[in-house]
């Protein structure tokens, strides 16, 4: 009788001691560790958005040369994510994470070198090369150890990330740049350098930490790697009755093209947001250190909203309306906010604008991980981030060309949430198969 039969057959309370351990030991060894690198990809990330609050007068940058060097980010992002994620597949996780960590926390404490636009173009657009492949890899790597019945609120787990990168980054970055004078330097100089190092340390410790896959965890246990083994072996060969899709079938894929719209919509949105609001909340009249505290407020709500919706998304079984109906929430409160004159109203709405960004996150991901596995999961993971992260350059630019243009960021904000209107839209057109997502052989 083979190993999946066995565990099928098993009864249930020792199928539900045999998971909730395996699920659990996971869990405590990977979540937090993940979570801490992404949260210090993100600030490195992101922490322009508060550099620029002095950087921008200290280096003349007008909103458009700012809103340039925020987003060519993306440019090299785009360039490499499909091969880095392909590397990853081909090297292991441990090695090619690391390798991304340790460059990308490198070339961030480097951006404290900037003179001028040049120098600031060529740092933004590096250090997105040196990042490619890192989200997308943790996505394709969770698939590696969660079923798919786990996946949204674990790749929400992971997630939780980003907007706590802003919940706790926004007040120290705030703080930093209190520090300008300090040993000759800017404050905007220590923020980047104080931000960067972590990465690199953390980088190296991820060479040792990461165990590539399932079959090499030593801190699991046989019974626990059999019904792991069994469980996602049955999950794949379910899909794989469905359809076998190849790297050049996932990649091509009106599927995969359409989510890579999709996340467009959603990215426009989140990145539009980060690098714009802490100048936003400074225009209240606040000081840079109650900027940072008050641009906080929208990601806390977020946090909570995030790993709440996931959870239900996962318990009910549906997808569909947990990722649209965010995304249509979050075009609502943007174009609201573009409307709005009063600080504490205008903090309200984009609020509720960053909970429907961040309750759509966790839940999209196990939109393409529901049908495709391994080189063609890899591939496609990774040319959708890659697609959608192309508006991490288009939300900023934006932005700013609109601010530049009519003196306003509030109508840059209104011209922003068209982006996750047609993505939400597209989510309800294109629906999901729930049911193929949770199939198993003989079902």
């Amino acid at each position: 009788m083979s190993q999946s039969a066995t565990f099928a057959g098993s009864s249930k309370s020792t199928r539900s001691a045999i998971e909730n351990s395996t699920i659990r030991a996971i869990s405590w060894r990977l979540i937090p560790f993940l979570a801490l690198a992404y949260f210090f990809s993100y600030l490195d990330r992101v922490n322009l958005g508060f550099a620029a609050l002095t950087m921008n007068a200290d280096l003349k940058f007008s909103p458009l040369v700012f809103a340039w060097g925020a987003g060519i980010f993306f440019i090299g992002y785009f360039i490499f994510e499909v091969p880095s994620n392909l590397a990853l597949e081909k090297f292991g996780a441990s090695r090619w994470i690391a390798r991304i960590m340790v460059t990308w926390g490198i070339i961030s404490a480097l951006m404290a070198t900037v003179s001028g636009e040049t120098s600031f173009y060529v740092l933004r657009f590096l250090l997105g090369v040196a990042e490619a492949g890192f989200f997308p890899g943790i996505i394709l790597y969770l698939t590696y150890w969660y079923p798919a019945e786990y996946r949204g609120r674990f790749i929400a787990a992971f997630a939780i990330a980003v907007p706590v990168s802003t919940v706790i980054g926004a007040p120290i970055s705030g703080l930093l740049l209190g520090l300008d004078g300090f040993m000759g330097l800017k404050g905007w100089h220590w923020l980047f350098i104080i931000e960067g190092i972590p990465s690199v340390l953390l980088g190296i410790v991820t060479w040792f930490y990461l165990t590539d896959r399932p079959e090499k965890a030593d801190w699991l246990s046989a019974e626990q790697k059999a019904w792991l083994k069994a469980k996602l072996d049955s999950e794949i060969a379910a899909k794989q009755a469905v359809k076998h899709f190849s790297l050049g079938e996932a990649l091509s894929s009106p599927k995969v093209i359409a989510l890579s719209l999709i996340y467009f919509g959603f990215v426009g949105a989140l990145y539009g947001m980060q690098f714009w609001l802490p100048q936003i909340v400074k225009a209240f009249g606040l000081t840079n250190a109650q900027t940072g505290f008050v641009t906080a407020i929208p990601y806390l709500f977020g946090t909570i909203a995030m790993i709440l919706w996931a959870r239900h998304s996962d318990a009910t079984r549906e997808r569909v309306m947990h990722v649209g109906a965010p995304l249509i929430l979050t075009a609502i409160a943007l174009a609201v906010s573009s409307y709005l004159t009063d600080p504490t109203m205008t903090m309200v709405a984009l609020t509720v604008a960053a909970i429907g960004v961040f309750c759509c996150f966790g839940v999209f991901w196990t939109l393409p991980t529901a049908w495709l596995s391994g080189t063609a999961a890899a591939g496609a993971i990774a040319l959708i981030n890659s697609i959608g992260n192309l508006a991490g350059f288009g939300g900023p630019y934006l932005i700013g060309w609109v601010k530049e243009a009519t003196g306003q960021t509030s109508t840059g904000l209104l011209v922003l949430a068209i982006l996750p209107l047609i993505a939400g839209i597209l989510v309800f057109v294109g629906g999901h198969e729930s049911k193929h997502e949770f199939a198993e052989p003989g079902r």
